[in-house]
C-alpha cells in the first residue's frame, strides 16, 4: 500500500517537472521572437496626425463671464384708466420721443363731465367775489367768507382732477426708446392697467454678468470690457464697467456686475446672451496651441509632443510622447499653455486617438484644426 503511495506522487511530480520545463522553454523562444521582432523596427506601423508648432505669445490677462443684455430702461406701456380707445398713433416696431402721443381714449363723457365743473368753479369764483364785497361792508360774517373760498376751491380741484383724468387718457410715451408689437386695437375697450405696447431704451445697452469673489479686489467702475455675442459673429463692442453690486449672491458666491456699452444702431437687443471679458493690466508670456491639440482625461490634460528618433535600423523617425499640460485661458479656439510644452515643439492636433505614448507618427497637414481667437461659425 505505501509502496503504491510513493509511486502515484513520483508521477505527479514528474508530470509537473515536464510541464515546468515546456513552459520555460516556450517563454524563451516568444522572448527571442519578441526581441528578434523588436529589433527589426517592425512592430508598428507609424500614425498619420496633423501637428504645429509650439508658439509663445503674449497675452493680457482677463477676467471671462456670460452676460444677458439689458435695456437701460424698459417698461410696458399701460393704461392707467380704463377706456374704449379711439386713436392709435403708433406703429409696431417704432422709435418714439418722450411725451409723444401713442392711444387716445374716449373722452367723451369726461368732457362732458368737464364744462359742467368748469361753470360750477365760474359759479364759485363769483359768489366767492361777492362774499368778499359783502364782508368789506360788514355785510356778511366771516364764517360766511371762509365757506365760499372752501367752495370756490373745491370746485377749482375737481375741474383739475377731471383734466387730469382725462389727460391719463392721452397715453404718451414716458421716455424716448423703441417700441415693441402692439397688443390693442381700434375700439377695443381696454381695462386699467392692461399692457399696450413695450417702450425699451436701448441707447447705451447694459450686459450684467457676474464674477468670483476673489475677482472683487480686480474690478472697479470704469475698466475697459469687451464683449462678444453669437448673434452677431466676428463683431466685439467694448465698453467699461458702470457699477457692482455691493452684495455678494448667498448661493453662488459672485459678485453681480453691470457693463454699459454705446449702441447708436440698436444692434444689440436686449435679452442677448453674450461673453464678457474683462481686461486686467498685467500680461504673461504663454504657449498657445489649438483647443483640439488638448486630450482631457480624469488624470489631467496632456498633449501629444513628436519628436524625432533613431530606430534600430538606424532611420529616423517621429515619435509622440504624452506630456500632461497646465491649461491656461481660452480665446476662440486657441488656449494658453503654462506648463508642458516648450516654443518650438511639434505638438499634434488631430489623430490622438490613434496614438498611444511612444507610438511611431508622420504628419500630414492638409486639414488642421482651427486655431483662432475670434472663429466665426463657419470656421467653428
Amino acid at each position: 500500500m505505501r509502496k503504491n503511495t510513493f509511486i502515484a506522487i513520483a508521477a505527479v511530480l514528474a508530470v509537473v517537472a515536464f510541464i515546468a520545463v515546456v513552459f520555460i522553454y516556450r517563454f524563451g523562444q516568444f522572448k527571442k521572437m519578441g526581441e528578434e521582432f523588436a529589433a527589426s523596427g517592425k512592430s508598428r506601423a507609424a500614425v498619420t496626425v496633423s501637428a504645429i508648432k509650439a508658439k509663445e505669445q503674449t497675452w493680457r490677462d482677463s477676467l471671462n463671464s456670460v452676460a444677458t443684455l439689458q435695456s437701460n430702461a424698459g417698461i410696458l406701456v399701460c393704461a392707467e384708466i380704463g377706456g374704449r380707445v379711439t386713436r392709435i398713433a403708433f406703429e409696431s416696431g417704432a422709435r418714439v420721443s418722450e411725451g409723444q402721443l401713442l392711444v387716445d381714449l374716449d373722452t367723451s363723457i369726461e368732457d362732458a363731465q368737464l364744462k359742467g365743473l368748469v361753470a360750477q368753479a365760474a359759479l364759485a369764483k363769483t359768489s366767492l367775489n361777492r362774499a368778499r364785497e359783502l364782508f368789506k361792508s360788514n355785510a356778511n360774517a366771516q364764517a360766511e367768507l371762509d365757506a365760499a373760498e372752501a367752495a370756490s376751491l373745491q370746485a377749482d380741484a375737481a375741474v383739475e382732477q377731471m383734466r387730469a383724468t382725462i389727460a391719463k387718457k392721452h397715453i404718451t410715451a414716458p421716455f424716448a426708446g423703441r417700441l415693441g408689437i402692439r397688443k390693442i386695437d381700434i375700439g377695443q375697450v381696454i381695462a386699467s392697467g392692461q399692457p399696450i405696447v413695450a417702450l425699451e431704451a436701448t441707447d447705451p445697452i447694459y450686459a450684467d454678468f457676474g464674477l468670483p469673489q476673489q475677482d472683487i479686489a480686480r474690478i472697479k467702475p470704469g475698466i475697459a470690457v469687451r464683449m462678444t455675442t453669437d448673434a452677431l459673429p466676428g463683431r466685439e463692442f467694448t465698453g467699461k464697467i458702470e457699477s457692482i453690486e455691493p452684495r455678494i449672491s448667498d448661493t453662488t458666491r459672485n459678485v453681480r456686475v453691470r457693463a454699459v456699452f454705446p449702441n447708436p444702431g440698436e444692434t444689440l437687443r436686449p435679452g442677448l446672451f453674450a461673453r464678457i471679458s474683462v481686461d486686467q493690466p498685467e500680461t504673461q508670456n504663454v504657449i498657445i496651441l489649438p483647443d483640439a491639440a488638448i486630450v482631457h482625461n480624469p488624470y489631467g490634460d496632456f498633449v501629444y509632443i513628436l519628436r524625432e528618433e533613431k530606430s534600430a535600423d538606424g532611420a529616423t523617425q517621429l515619435i509622440a510622447h504624452q506630456e500632461f499640460v497646465t491649461v491656461g485661458q481660452k480665446r476662440g479656439s486657441q488656449v494658453a499653455i503654462l506648463k508642458g510644452v516648450k516654443p518650438g515643439e511639434q505638438v499634434v492636433t488631430s489623430g490622438q486617438i490613434k496614438l498611444t505614448n511612444k507610438a511611431p507618427a508622420v504628419i500630414n497637414n492638409e486639414v488642421v484644426p482651427s486655431s483662432n481667437p475670434a472663429p466665426t461659425p463657419a470656421e467653428g
